[in-house]
């Protein structure tokens, strides 16, 4: 009788990670794509300039809008949609400010708003403590 031995096969130990990559790769587009749609704000009009754009940075801007009634809105916080008050508003920036000292900070002011807002807007971001604030406009069609 022949010595037929059955030869066990050892249990494979490495995972096939390439169909996991690629369901990575699929939803890092699927973000990309939709992160800028995602984004939320007050309807402003807004001032048309003839200025360079500002040099992208890798934080969330702070942007405080105030609207063509002179109401200021906050793109942090529980609802950005939600008018806030003076005290708030510098709160809230001085807030984010302390956390991530870099971040940019910016004014979306309304075509229709009285400067006055607008002004108002800077020196309360500079009571927060930002140290320069970015006017936000949009650019002429020449």
């Amino acid at each position: 009788m022949a010595n037929t031995r059955r030869v066990r096969k050892r249990p494979m130990s490495e995972i096939n990670v390439v169909p996991y990559i690629d369901v990575m790769l699929v939803l890092l587009i699927i973000f990309m794509v939709t992160a800028p749609l995602m984004t939320q704000g007050v309807k402003v009009d807004l001032p048309q300039a003839s200025a360079e754009p500002v040099q992208q940075s890798e934080t969330e801007p702070l942007i405080v809008s105030v609207d063509a009634d002179g109401f200021y809105y906050l793109n942090v916080g529980e609802d950005p949609k939600q008018g806030i008050d003076h005290d708030l508003l510098v709160q809230r920036v001085a807030a984010v400010l302390k956390y991530k000292p870099g971040t940019p900070v910016l004014v979306r002011g309304d075509a229709a708003v009285n400067y006055g807002a607008v002004v108002t807007a800077m020196a309360l971001l500079q009571k927060a403590g930002a140290p320069s604030v970015g006017l936000v406009t949009e650019a002429l069609d020449e």
